[in-house]
């Protein structure tokens, strides 16, 4: 087996709720590499806790990403290698590290991805909706105004669309897309591999019904038909 180079960034995807869902090479990376910069060093504490990792870590999230991308930049040039988690799922999407790597690149130093979950495909898996092409919108924006001409440019969109959205906005976010959308087919997934995981299909109207109901939880992954 390969040694884990030195000068590299490793860019390592991490369980998004069940730990055994990583691969034995990202822990054999998390387990090599001189420093580990994590978005939430608490979360992911308890995964290096759970496999017995031992790495350093160093914490680098959207606050502090573009002061601490020089101090990791110096360590990568100095022959160091780093992993780059998140929260959960694959670094760089929708997450803190673009910065980062985008320095890495002009630097010209070493980028290795590793891949793994993320929540993105496996909502759409489990969707039951067509995947022979697709888009990736992430997060749209909290403002009403805003969010409702940002579903006004995708509502003629013929591909199937793939969104995030947080617990305490979904409720508004299922108001402005059925307005702009109609009642159009969708599957919402909520906690995906943890113990609490939800897949709900239905339309906007149906949905809306449901999650108003109850006061929701958990990260969800909004898949939307054409």
């Amino acid at each position: 087996m390969d040694k884990t180079p030195a000068g590299t960034l490793f860019i390592v995807s991490t369980p998004i709720g069940n730990l055994e869902d990583i691969t034995l090479r990202a822990l054999r990376i998390l387990k090599e590499v001189d420093l580990i910069a994590a978005e939430d060093t608490r979360k992911t504490r308890k995964l290096l806790t759970h496999y017995e990792i031992r790495t350093p870590l160093t914490s680098f999230f959207e606050g502090n990403q573009q002061s601490k991308t020089e101090k990791l930049i110096e360590r990568l040039k100095d022959g160091e290698s780093i992993a780059l988690v998140s929260d959960a799922g694959t670094p760089t999407i929708s997450d803190p590290g673009y910065p980062l790597l985008r320095q890495c690149i002009s630097d010209e130093v070493r980028i290795v991805p590793v891949p793994g979950v993320s929540a993105i495909l496996a909502a759409a898996a489990v969707s039951g909706l067509p995947l022979h092409n697709f888009i990736f919108e992430g997060f749209l924006s909290p403002k009403s105004g805003k969010r409702k001409r940002q579903l006004t440019q995708l509502a003629n969109e013929e591909r199937t669309l793939i969104l995030f959205e947080s617990p305490h906005r979904i409720c508004r976010f299922l108001e402005d897309a059925l307005e702009i959308m109609g009642e159009r087919e969708i599957v919402i997934t909520r906690e995906l591999t943890k113990h609490y995981e939800e897949i709900f299909r239905g339309n906007f109207k149906q949905a809306l019904e449901k999650f108003s109901a109850t006061a929701p939880r958990g990260e969800f992954t909004i898949v939307i038909g054409v």
